[in-house]
């Protein structure tokens, strides 16, 4: 099984997705989920930081092992312009991605 699903469903739906990262509350915009060194990881924007939006719209690198009370949101998002999907760090790694 894998873990935090959650994120594959946000990923291919384009589905927002709450979850708890090193006890602090995101509600993410999940947009690529990839591996690295044999660990899982997911790329999303951080839309609320403990209920607070971010002061700019950034991509975030979260470990999926380290996300807990992993919830997918009946709100969807939009892909960012700042994301990359052909950027290096995929490349050979990618599982998932945010198609437009």
């Amino acid at each position: 099984m894998l873990p935090n699903k959650e994120f594959f469903e946000g990923v291919a739906l384009k589905k927002c997705v709450a979850a708890t990262y090193n006890r602090t509350q995101f509600r993410l915009a999940p947009h690529i989920v990839y591996t690295r060194h044999d660990e899982l990881y997911v790329d999303a924007v951080a839309l609320e930081k403990d209920g607070e939006a971010p002061r700019e719209v950034k991509l975030g690198t979260f470990k999926l092992s380290g996300l807990k009370d992993v919830q997918v949101e009946d709100e969807h998002f939009q892909p960012v312009d700042i994301f990359e999907p052909a950027a290096e760090k995929y490349e050979g790694e990618t599982l998932l991605v945010v198609e437009d």
